[in-house]
């Protein structure tokens, strides 16, 4: 049976000083979680009205509604590109959104590959929607869609980091 070797207390202290970097490193990429919704809400209301979230087939985008009001639209479109095979690519997720009535302009997504060219472990996306964002992620790390809203990031944001972009 072989022995570890003791470190000395000054290569102890490197070790430690090393894993509380990492710790706070991944820390500060994480954030605070905001309030999710991971699968689509509908409304009922026992009147129909111009503001309902509904229609008879089930989410609609209210275009004079907030970020929250179409989180359960923005959800559906991001489930059934996540039901395709092009459901690790962002752009499917980009042009399905656009094609439901989001601003092409307003969105941003992370790359599909990591920078040696493996697949992302995950990829998020999202539309900017007057001071609020839709934002979704998907991926292996992901296991099923991830949806939520958030406050837009200075200077009109709504992802933090790289991106690529949106030129097709």
């Amino acid at each position: 049976m072989s022995r570890r070797p003791e470190l000395s207390p000054s290569a102890r202290s490197v070790v430690v000083g090393g894993l509380a970097a990492l710790a706070l490193t991944l820390a500060a990429c994480t954030g605070t979680a905001p309030e999710t919704s991971t699968s689509p809400t509908t409304a009922t209301s026992p009147e129909p009205s111009a503001s309902s979230t509904t229609t008879a087939s089930g989410p609609a985008l209210m275009p004079e509604g907030t970020a929250e009001e179409n989180l359960p639209f923005f959800t559906s479109i991001v489930e059934a590109v996540w039901a395709t095979p092009e459901q690790a690519q962002g752009r499917a997720y980009v042009d399905a959104l656009t094609a439901a009535g989001f601003d092409k302009s307003a969105m941003q997504v992370t790359q599909d590959l990591s920078t040696v060219g493996n697949p992302a472990e995950s990829i998020q996306f999202s539309v900017r929607w007057g001071d609020e964002c839709l934002i979704g992620q998907v991926g292996p790390a992901t296991g099923a869609p991830f949806t939520t809203t958030a406050a837009v990031l200075e200077p009109d944001l709504c992802l933090i980091g790289q991106t690529r972009p949106i030129d097709w």
